[in-house]
């Protein structure tokens, strides 16, 4: 059996309404919110209690989805400093093809976005950066260049 596809990508955040914005100004879609609790969720999560509210952004073309998750109970752990090196063990970043890098970032900055490094080239093919967005998410973002 083989893996039809990658539904989504899972985030938890402190500020849902934040990392909405932050995601919607970045281009994503805002493709609906929910409340998610009962045993159904404590099954899949492992957890007692579950409470949450999630949204669910995509991207334009509908082939990527992200979902946001604010947990009520039980309450979210804060796994440390949110500055942490890129190099740290677990999930690494969400990477988004854009097309005028340094306009997104620019446009991201009043969302709380703040560049890791540089904006860098990779020969005459990219642009790149990674960014810190809310909670500390490190996002990357990548502009073809010709």
């Amino acid at each position: 059996m083989a893996v039809q596809r990658m539904d989504n990508v899972g985030i938890v955040v402190g500020d849902l309404d934040a990392a909405i914005a932050f995601f919607v100004e970045l281009g994503m879609e805002l493709e609906g919110r929910a409340e998610v609790q009962g045993a159904f969720a404590d099954g899949c999560t492992g957890l007692e209690g579950t409470h949450c509210d999630i949204a669910m952004v995509r991207t334009p073309d509908g082939h990527s989805r992200l979902e946001l998750a604010k947990y009520r109970s039980p309450r979210a752990i804060d796994a440390g400093p949110r500055d942490r090196p890129h190099n740290i063990l677990g999930t690494h970043r969400v990477m988004f093809a854009v097309d005028d890098l340094e306009d997104t970032v620019a446009r991201l900055r009043p969302h709380s976005a703040e560049l890791v490094g540089e904006i860098a080239r990779f020969e005459d093919s990219y642009l790149l950066c990674y960014l810190r967005g809310p909670d500390g998410i490190i996002v990357g973002l990548a502009e073809q260049l010709s």
